[in-house]
């Protein structure tokens, strides 16, 4: 039975996020994109600064382990990013006739590489998701629930951030859903590495999360952040803020909200 409590607690979890996630995205039109991958960079450094780091620095005794973790992170994933930019090396570096700072111009430069990174960094994040929850339902079944539910909140704002990620790296509405769907069966994965090996899966849970969160630093601020510089008009300045504000904003508020004693 707590096998399947945390298989349920898994897949609902991911279908649920997944599926609120396209709801909002899929309602976006091609032409909003590029100021709502502000929310997106917002979602991402608020899940990171607010919620991973300092979670993982109250854990953890060894902070020299994290950061160096979060280095390696940050180089892997520069690295991973050199390896897709070999790939896509024969495509040109801009749409024939693509403006500065316009749509088309945007998915020339990124060429998918920020959609593929953040999928690869979700995964890493998924996986600890999984055995977290593994964990908590191997304490105790109503633990096992509240920690369900405590991710799933934690996690949607992110997913609809690392929708909106897809959708600007070219991705299509279906394809990011398929990715989406994808990365988040890694939870189940990571669930069912820890039902059976538990302990020694937790002693790498801090140096996963560490690599998860130097993913999407890095998608924030070396992908995502260079786009949104091009578009330099005062509105469109304001918009990426006041997005930015909101993604913060909407990953504090759940964390509050979740906080013991609330």
């Amino acid at each position: 039975m707590t096998l399947a409590y945390i298989l349920a607690a898994c897949l609902g979890g991911a279908i649920l996020s997944l599926a609120i996630a396209a709801l909002v995205a899929f309602r976006v039109r091609a032409r909003w994109i590029p100021t709502v991958v502000s929310y997106a960079v917002g979602a991402l450094l608020g899940a990171v600064f607010l919620d991973l780091l300092p979670h993982l620095f109250e854990e953890t005794k060894d902070h020299g382990r994290i950061a160096g973790f979060l280095l390696l992170g940050l180089l892997a994933f520069f690295v991973l990013e050199k390896v897709l930019l070999w790939r896509h090396h024969h495509h040109s570096d801009d749409e024939p006739g693509a403006e500065p700072g316009s749509h088309a111009h945007y998915h020339a430069d990124d060429q998918g590489r920020s959609g593929w990174m953040i999928v690869v960094g979700d995964a890493f994040h998924n996986f600890t998701d999984g055995v977290i929850i593994a964990g908590a339902f191997l304490a105790d079944v109503r633990l096992g629930v509240v920690t369900s539910v405590a991710i799933i909140a934690h996690e949607l704002p992110q997913e609809i951030g690392d929708f909106l990620v897809l959708l600007h790296s070219g991705f299509g509405k279906r394809q990011a859903l398929l990715m989406n769907a994808v990365s988040g069966l890694a939870t189940v994965v990571g669930a069912l590495i820890a039902y059976f090996a538990i302990s020694a899966v937790r002693e790498w849970i801090p140096d996963i999360l560490a690599v998860a969160a130097a993913g999407m630093i890095y998608v924030a601020v070396a992908d995502l952040i260079p786009g949104l510089q091009r578009r330099t008009g005062p509105a469109e300045t304001l918009a990426q803020v006041a997005f930015i504000g909101l993604g913060i904003a909407s990953i504090w508020i759940i964390r509050t909200g979740l906080a013991p004693g609330h």
